[in-house]
Order: structure tokens, then C-alpha cells, then sequence
């Protein structure tokens, strides 16, 4: 079906009922004009090209394609998304903006399957009923008629239908288009810069400065000096919209409901910086089996209120996104990340989490160094990959092999040498060795070039797949146009689906059987040990043993080293030390090492010594069956040191642990259960009494020997949620200037032996 352009007056959303086509009935809407379309637009973009630069997905993104690329008539894609920010990308270098004009929506599901982008020039502005008083405006539609339209097809796809490429106006040269509207959005990493520099003091001129040169020139910097003002002038006035009072209420009703449920929030209520933090029971659960490494998940960074949401999340046994917190953050400085991480730390008893992964932002990097100082933090190299397209358009353009080359450079690459080898090759190769970009990435290579950080756990099953726990657990429930009002809704949305998903791994690990691949018993010991998924991915390592013959190449010492190479890959060898009388091997893959199964090398090694079945050493808990049927936390981290921070909520948190572990033990039999209420009620009788006796003295009181007593509000901290406007206030301007957890933890060793298990740390044991 062919679309005419419409005269659409700006305030105005049309909607025309139109004949059906020969597959189904359809409804034709009018889309708003480009000033509504621009918000819209670039939170799509936004949204879209984070997610997709993540996830290394070029589903929604034209990165898959050659740069160069011209749209024409049958050209695919895998989304109407992807074709949008294809077709604004063709826009780019062309030098036009675009926007949105009419869509179709299906009768029967009102999806839409058809989608006209056009010109911002496209069609007249409508002079008549406007007041005499209005102020006159530019003329900006000419009446162009360029456009692309893509419908979607039975197999899911969309399809270029109709493609106009003529204008009849001048086209914007290269070095103006970013003034274009469609290409200028004020970007995240944009957005956590000009809070920071904006809660120091500094105006928009200075703003603009350090971005112009933090970004290389004005060409680079993504928006105009215009934009960066009314993002201060309105970062001022950010605020929930209309829902925030469903969000206060869904805190209040989880805090009532369940005795595990922690929020926080930071700032007065009725500053306008305030930010808000939460995590339930069962998220809070989930970190203690599961929260040896983490992401910080910017990729629903803003939506329509501009309010960033950002969720921390993991990987449980079966290999799945899993949620241990969510923050709305309605300031994004530095102070503000440090108080969002410190408030995650005290949520979850003060465990530091081996590894974390976040985003390339230069805010959050700094918070995350003073609140996680011992945990190994890398930035995500998908985000990299995508700022690479921006940063390198022009060699992507000029040379379509190099995206490949530079993707297989940072993901094959298995040594430093190797990896600086190449590195210095694909630059001398294309003339690249005085880019100021790649140079200052490359003295960031040991924060996000896989090589580096092999040797530290990040649960992923192999260097080169995508982080799919950056983007997923909220996929398709929460994006960038989630309002406030329909936000809880699709958040419970997306823990229920979770949860059922996991529940059928569960049931699926349990109730079927693997297909074993050989006779050997250590096949057959990991299919019962291991989690369907996980086994699959060690199933896969041990065959390949097979193909992988071993070398004895030095048993001079206490250990053996062996040479392992594929048939036919002898250039690429690896080496294992081998000690046959603690069966401890380590590969210099380190396979292990990153993602806590062992690889077809070490298995090899295993194979000719005879070892039938896996060391216990290298089975990891975290990855088996019964992951989540162990004891929650050490008893050792359930004691409050004297030289930790006395808080209410480090209190909270040790009474809900040992509450939770107390009830399920408590229903184990009828027995059991008229033993623990008898219990229950001669602790309540203490309690009752202890408040009688010493109410208002603290742990540090008593640690002092102070006698001062404290407010009230104070052993409430953790209920914000159910207190009322006033109360929380006044307990905000009288005691809370920072929270944090400051444990000191002794350094840990990654992977332990089996007799170093007692040597005390708070951290996670692997």
C-alpha cells in the first residue's frame, strides 16, 4: 500500500480508517509531527543502539551492514526499528533529518505493521486558526517528498515497500549535519557529564567546553549548545511525572507484604534530586548463591521523564538474567552513583562482588573504584564496538573489512602479545596509529579487552558471546517511552517471567535426561551435577578431547606441563601445567578461570592421567543443581563487627536472614514447627524485655560506653517506605548524609583449595 503525504497541524494526531489490503483489515494513524517526533525519536535511538551495542546484536541496528549502504526497494530487516535507525543513519551522511509520519496498525492485534519515515521537510505547515499573536515560525516543511516505508511481512521481517531518495532542497554538508534535529540527543555517558559539572557550579558555556573537548570538537560532541541548556534547565525540574505516586505506593505495599523487601531513598522528597532504590527478598536471595559477579545494566538508562532505570543483575545455575536490585536515579552525578552502589553494598550484607560490569562512562567507572576498591571491574566491549561505529565511521565507510578485523582482533586474540601484536598490525594495516580514539582505547585495554581480565570469574561461557546479562532481564517489558504509570506493571511483569522461566530450566534439568555422548564416567557424573545448560556447554569441551592430543614438553618439577593442540593446529597450542598429586591443573586458556568450567584442554590432561571423574576443586556450586539448596551466607557474616558502620539497616539485614532461614527450617515437619513457635515466642519475650530495659542504646553506644540514645526514626531507616511524607523528611535532614557499608575485607584468593576453605573472607568463595 502507497502512503501520500499528509498536512498534519502540529497539535493535532489523525486517524484515518483506510481499506484493507489483501492479507488483513488495517487502521492507518497519522504519527506526530517533528517536534513530538524528536523526543520520541531519540529515546528510541538511544534505547535501541544501547541495546543492541550490548548484546552484539544487529537485529535493531544497521551496524551489521555495510556501513555504505544504500536503502532500496526489498531491503530487509529484523525490526521496524532497526530499520528506523537505519534509515536516519542513510540520513547522516546524506545530510537530511527525519522523522515519522504515518503508520498501520493491524485490526486485529493493533500491532503496527507499516511504517512511513520521511524528510523532516516533508509536507506544509497549516498557517490557518492560529492566532495573529503567535509568534511567526521559520517555514521548515517544503513539501519533500523523500521517504522509505517498510511493512511487515507473515515471516516477521520488515521490507522496504516504497523508497523516494529525490529532495527538493539543499542538502546539509558533512561538517553541519549534526546541527540536524534528528541526529542531535543528548546521550548518557552526555547526560552523567553535565550533572556532575552542573552540581559543581558550572553554566552551559562551561559545560559545553568540556564536552567540545572531551569529545574531540563540536562535530563530535552529539548536540548544540540549545540542547545542553534545556537539558540543565530541565534536569532542575526532573521529576516522576504523574506516577510517582504508584511507585511510592508499590515501595510501601512490598515493605508491608514482605520482611526481606529493603528500599532507600536518597534526598529529600521533595527535592528534586532525589533517587530511589529497591530490591526484594528474593533478589536479595539471589545474590547470596548467585552474586559473585555482576552488572551494572544501563541500557534502559532514560525514559520519557528522564529518569534513568537501572537495574543490577547476574547469572543464576542455569546460565539466566537474574535481578538483585533496581535504582530510578533522578540525578546522575558521580555523588549520586556512589550513593546508588553503597546503598546496593548494604542491601546485600556488605558482600562485594568478585567482578562488575558497566558501562564506558567515566562517572560511573569513578564510583564504582571508591565503592567496590577490591572488585575487578571491566567496561562492556559491546558498548565499545558501538562507539567504535561512531568514532571510526569514516574507516567503516572507506573500508568495509574492518569492523570484522577489529572485532576478531579484541575477541580471538588469547595472550597480551598477541593481543598487542595484532592490535598495532590492524592499525599500521589502515593508517590508524595517530587516531586519538582508538589510542586512548587502547590505554583502556585492560578494562575492556577479554584477554586482560581472563584470570577473574564473569560466569560467561565463552570470550566472544555477548554479556546477555546486560540487557535482558527487562527486554521487551521496559524501554526508553515506559511511563511511570505502567511502569510497576511491567516490571512485576518481567520478575514473573523470569521466574517461570527459571522454573522450567529447574524442571526440565530434573525431570529429563541428557543424551551422553561417550561411556566415560565424568560425562556421566557432570549430566547429574550440572544444570541442563551448563552441562551442554562442558559436554561440548569434553568431546572435543577427542580431537586434542597432549605432549609431555617438561616433568623436571613438581609439575608435569603438557602440550595440547587441535589435529592440524599445531601453530596454536596450549599449555597445561599438570600436578598428579593434588589433580590441580591450570591451562593457559583460563577457561576455569572466567567462566568456572573447565576447558577441552585441561580435560585432555585429565583424559591420559587417568583422572575418571572431576575434582571436586573444579566443580563450581554456583553452576550445579543444587545451587540454591546450600546455606545462605557464612555464619561468620551474619556477626556485626564493632568496626563496621552501626546501621539500622546492617541490623534489618541480619535479622532477615537468619528470619528467613528460621522459617524455612520451621516448616520442615509438625514437629519442627511447634519447636520453632515455642522458640519464637520466648525470643519475643527477650526482645520485649530488652527493649524495656535498654531501649535507645546502640551497638556503638555500647562499644563506647555512651549512654546516648538516638531517634527513633533511626532504627526505622528501612522502612522510608511506610513512614509518612513528614517522617521521612525529618529523619533525612537529621541523620542521613551517606550510607554506606565500610567493612574492611581481607583479600581473597579467587579459586581456593579444598584445605584453604576455612582462611576467613567475606568475599564470595569459588
Amino acid at each position: 500500500m502507497e502512503f501520500e503525504a499528509f498536512n498534519v497541524v502540529e497539535s493535532e494526531v489523525l486517524e484515518f480508517e483506510v481499506g484493507s489490503g489483501d492479507d488483513e483489515d488495517t487502521r492507518l494513524d497519522s504519527q506526530h509531527p517533528e517536534e513530538d517526533y524528536q523526543d520520541d525519536y531519540n529515546d528510541v535511538r538511544d534505547d535501541t543502539v544501547r541495546r543492541s551495542s550490548m548484546t552484539g546484536d544487529d537485529s535493531v541496528s544497521s551496524s551489521g551492514r555495510d556501513p555504505n549502504l544504500e536503502p532500496y526497494e526489498g531491503m530487509e530487516f529484523e525490526s521496524e526499528q532497526g530499520a528506523r535507525i537505519f534509515y536516519n543513519s542513510y540520513a547522516r551522511r546524506v545530510g537530511f533529518s527525519t522523522r515519522v509520519s504515518v503508520y498501520q496498525r493491524s485490526r486485529r492485534d493493533g500491532s503496527i505493521i507499516c511504517r512511513q519515515i520521511v524528510c523532516s521537510r516533508e509536507g506544509f505547515r497549516r498557517g490557518g486558526g492560529e492566532s495573529k499573536s503567535r509568534r511567526q515560525r521559520t517555514v521548515t516543511r517544503v513539501g519533500c517528498k523523500a521517504q522509505m516505508t517498510v511493512k511487515k511481512q507473515v515471516s516477521g521481517k520488515w521490507t522496504v515497500t516504497k523508497l523516494v531518495k529525490e529532495h527538493n532542497h539543499e542538502l546539509v554538508p558533512p561538517d553541519k549535519v549534526h546541527c540536524l534535529r534528528s541526529h542531535r540527543h543528548v546521550s548518557g555517558p552526555a547526560r552523567s557529564l553535565i550533572d556532575t559539572l552542573q552540581a559543581a557550579g558550572m553554566g552551559p558555556s562551561g559545560v559545553m567546553s568540556v564536552l567540545i573537548k572531551e569529545s574531540g570538537g563540536v562535530n563530535n560532541v552529539g548536540f548544540t549548545k540549545v540542547d545542553c541548556q534545556n537539558y540543565m534547565s530541565g534536569s532542575r525540574q526532573r521529576t516522576l511525572g504523574a506516577g510517582g505516586h504508584q511507585i511510592f505506593e508499590y515501595l510501601e505495599r512490598m515493605r508491608s507484604e514482605s520482611p526481606g523487601f529493603f528500599c532507600d531513598i536518597q534526598g529529600d522528597l521533595e527535592n528534586s534530586s532525589r533517587n530511589i532504590f529497591w530490591a526484594n527478598e528474593n533478589s536479595r536471595m539471589n545474590y547470596n548463591y548467585f552474586g559473585d559477579t555482576v552488572t551494572f545494566d544501563t541500557t534502559y538508562r532514560t525514559n520519557r521523564y528522564r529518569v534513568p532505570f537501572a537495574p543490577f543483575t547476574g547469572l543464576n545455575h542455569h546460565g539466566q538474567s537474574i535481578l538483585f536490585g533496581c535504582a530510578l536515579l533522578l540525578n546522575e552525578s558521580e555523588s549520586s552513583f556512589v550513593w546508588l552502589f553503597q546503598t546496593w553494598l548494604a542491601a546485600m550484607s556488605g558482600r562485594h562482588p568478585i567482578s562488575i560490569t558497566t558501562d564506558q562512562d567515566r562517572v560511573i567507572c569513578s564510583a564504582v573504584a571508591q565503592v567496590f576498591p577490591r572488585t575487578r571491574h571491566r567496561l562492556c566491549k559491546w558498548n565499545v564496538f558501538r562507539e567504535a561505529r561512531e568514532k571510526l565511521s569514516h574507516v567503516y565507510q572507506s573500508y568495509p573489512a574492518f569492523e570484522a578485523e577489529f572485532q576478531r582482533c579484541v575477541n580471538v586474540t588469547e595472550t597480551t602479545e598477541e593481543f598487542e601484536a595484532c592490535w598495532e598490525s590492524t592499525l599500521n594495516r589502515y593508517r590508524l596509529g595517530d587516531n586519538d580514539w582508538l589510542n586512548s582505547m587502547y590505554d583502556l585495554r585492560q578494562q575492556w579487552v577479554p584477554v586482560y581480565h581472563r584470570d577473574t570469574f564473569f560466569g560467561e561461557m565463552s570470550i566472544t558471546q555477548s554479556s546477555d546479562s546486560m540487557n535482558s532481564f527487562f527486554d521487551g517489558y521496559i524501554n526508553a517511552s515506559t511511563n511511570m504509570q505502567v511502569f510497576i506493571k511491567q516490571y512485576e511483569k518481567a520478575i514473573a517471567s523470569r521466574y517461570e522461566k527459571e522454573v522450567n530450566a529447574d524442571h526440565e534439568t530434573i525431570n529429563s535426561e541428557p543424551v551422553l555422548k561417550t561411556p566415560s564416567p565424568m560425562e556421566k557424573q557432570a549430566a547429574n551435577l550440572y544444570t541442563r545448560k551448563i552441562f551442554m556447554k562442558f559436554q561440548e569441551e569434553f568431546v572435543e578431547t577427542l580431537a586434542y592430543p597432549t605432549t609431555i614438553v617438561d616433568d623436571t618439577g613438581s609439575e608435569i606441563m603438557y602440550r595440547v593442540a587441535n589435529f592440524g593446529e599445531e601453530h596454536k597450542a596450549h599449555f597445561v601445567r599438570f600436578n598428579i598429586f593434588e589433580k590441580q591443573a591450570r591451562c593457559g586458556c583460563q577457561m576455569f578461570e572466567f567462566s568456572g568450567i573447565l576447558c577441552r584442554h585441561i580435560l585432555a590432561v585429565f583424559r591420559v592421567t587417568n583422572i575418571l571423574t572431576l575434582p571436586s576443586l573444579y566443580i563450581l556450586n554456583r553452576w550445579t543443581r543444587s545451587a540454591k539448596s546450600g546455606v545462605l551466607l557464612d555464619d561468620r557474616t551474619l556477626v556485626l563487627p564493632y568496626n563496621s558502620l552501626e546501621s539500622p539497616i546492617a541490623f534489618h539485614n541480619s535479622l532477615s536472614r537468619e528470619t528467613i532461614k528460621f522459617v524455612e527450617e520451621g516448616a520442615e515437619s509438625v514437629y519442627v514447627y511447634n519447636v520453632a513457635m515455642e522458640a519464637l515466642r520466648e525470643a519475643s519475650k527477650k526482645v520485649a524485655a530488652a527493649k524495656q530495659n535498654g531501649q535507645g542504646v546502640t551497638q556503638s553506644n555500647l562499644a563506647n560506653g555512651s549512654d546516648q540514645e538516638v531517634n527513633k526514626s533511626e532504627i526505622q531507616i528501612n522502612q522510608l517506605c511506610s513512614c509518612s511524607v513528614g517522617q521521612i523528611r525529618n529523619y533525612r535532614k537529621q541523620n542521613f548524609k551517606n550510607v554506606a557499608v565500610r567493612q574492611r575485607c581481607p583479600p581473597y584468593p579467587l579459586y581456593k583449595r579444598p584445605s584453604d576453605r576455612s582462611a576467613p573472607s567475606s568475599e564470595f568463595e569459588l
